[in-house]
């Protein structure tokens, strides 16, 4: 199995994008790191890759906004101490609620949006590079959104945390392109019926959308022998099916 060996974490993994992920990953032998706020959600996506017989994954309930820099660094000590090293990190969690006019963006709704979707990934990703650092081939994929990324009109912090998290990726991935071991992408998923896809397009006709599952050989590229030596770029995962 070609990710057998491979130890890769993933936040979000109870919504719609990480729990496709974490499951297309198990089911190439890989052991994965659960991370999600909500625990019903991180025990059904739990259940759904013990059922298929994959690697039994670890769950590790984990509030992205909530928590401290001691609560990420705990997090990078455990997984060092249990694994010895991490092959991938995968950004999924998000923060949305609706479009919103920046005169009407409240400064608690703009914090909280910017801490789990910029402040988290960049923390979280920080604390964990030593730990990626020791692995031969280690990837860090970035979500970011097609519907945002071009700066529109009412997508607020989300489009703010989206486009600055693109940027982000491609300074990191510059700084680590010389060691030639951590390989760093984001991931435009595109247009997928997906729950976050429903709450920012509720009067969409979803029959037109392609399956949230059609992102699976996305995220095996990312992960997978095929993207070693790809870093920088910005991914569309409709080029890939």
């Amino acid at each position: 199995m070609p990710l057998e060996k491979n130890v890769i974490l993933i936040t979000g993994a109870g919504g719609g994008l990480g729990s496709v992920a974490a499951i297309t990953l198990a089911k190439t032998g890989a052991h994965i790191i659960l991370l999600d706020k909500s625990i019903p959600k991180l025990e059904k996506t739990y259940d759904d890759i013990v059922a298929i017989g994959a690697p039994e994954p670890i769950m590790y309930p984990f509030d992205l906004a909530g928590a401290s820099e001691n609560d990420y660094q705990e997090l990078a000590n455990r997984i060092e101490f249990t694994y010895g090293s991490l092959q991938g990190l995968l950004h999924c969690a998000v923060e949305f609620i609706a479009f919103t006019p920046m005169a009407l963006l409240d400064t608690k709704e703009w914090g909280h949006s910017l801490n789990v979707n910029l402040n988290a990934p960049f923390l979280l990703t920080r604390v964990l590079l030593p730990v990626l650092q020791k692995s031969k081939n280690a990837s860090i994929v970035f979500t970011s959104d097609s519907a945002v990324r071009t700066a529109q009109a009412y997508t607020g912090a989300y489009g703010v945390a989206k486009i600055a998290l693109e940027a982000l990726s491609k300074i990191l991935a510059e700084e680590l392109e010389s060691s030639n071991k951590i390989r760093v992408n984001v991931l435009v998923p595109g247009p997928v019926d997906s729950p976050l896809r429903q709450r920012a397009f509720p009067g969409e006709d979803k029959a037109e959308l392609p399956p949230v599952t059609s992102l699976a050989p996305a995220f095996l590229y990312l992960f997978g022998d095929a993207s070693i030596g790809i870093t920088g770029q910005t991914i569309d995962a409709r080029t890939l099916h």
